[in-house]
């Protein structure tokens, strides 16, 4: 299995399809969510609601070959901030093998627009997802990360 393979798998197994309230809580807070296959492990680990941060981290046969950092939150009082996260679920549930670190450049539904901003690859890349309520920027993520050398 090829690493964007198994990341697209890890990711709609975890947040995008269990997402809060599913998450192992460690002592400290941090909110834990891992999916292991074919010899890769990937664990997401972030702190923290609304804002929040994290990293996720990819290892091969117990070596680290993959890691990534987010940032971001939502800001708005046109519509509740569960309903953007849910939405974010969704729209995080279509991240694609050729751009596997978020969900898709775009994505559409009912009043709600998510886009993703990437550049670079899988080696090394940064990006910014943002969630439009209505036309009006609702939420943002910036991420960047890339392959341990």
């Amino acid at each position: 299995m090829e690493l964007n393979d198994f990341l697209v798998r890890a990711k709609k197994s975890t947040y995008a399809s269990r997402g809060e309230g599913n998450e192992e809580i460690l002592e400290d807070g941090t909110k834990r969510l891992i999916h292991s296959e074919d010899g890769f492990e990937y664990v997401d680990q972030y702190k923290g609601f609304n804002p929040f941060e994290g990293d996720e981290v990819v290892s091969q046969n117990g070596e680290i070959i993959w890691r990534m950092h987010y940032q971001g939150g939502a800001e708005t009082q046109i519509v509740p901030i569960n309903r953007i996260y849910e939405f974010l679920k969704t729209a995080l549930s279509g991240v694609s093998k050729e751009k596997s670190f978020r969900g898709p450049e775009e994505f559409e539904e009912g009043l709600f627009l998510y886009t993703n901003e990437i550049e670079g690859d899988l080696r090394k890349f940064n990006g910014i997802e943002k969630i439009f309520f209505e036309g009006q920027q609702v939420y943002d993520l910036i991420y960047h990360g890339g392959m341990e050398e």
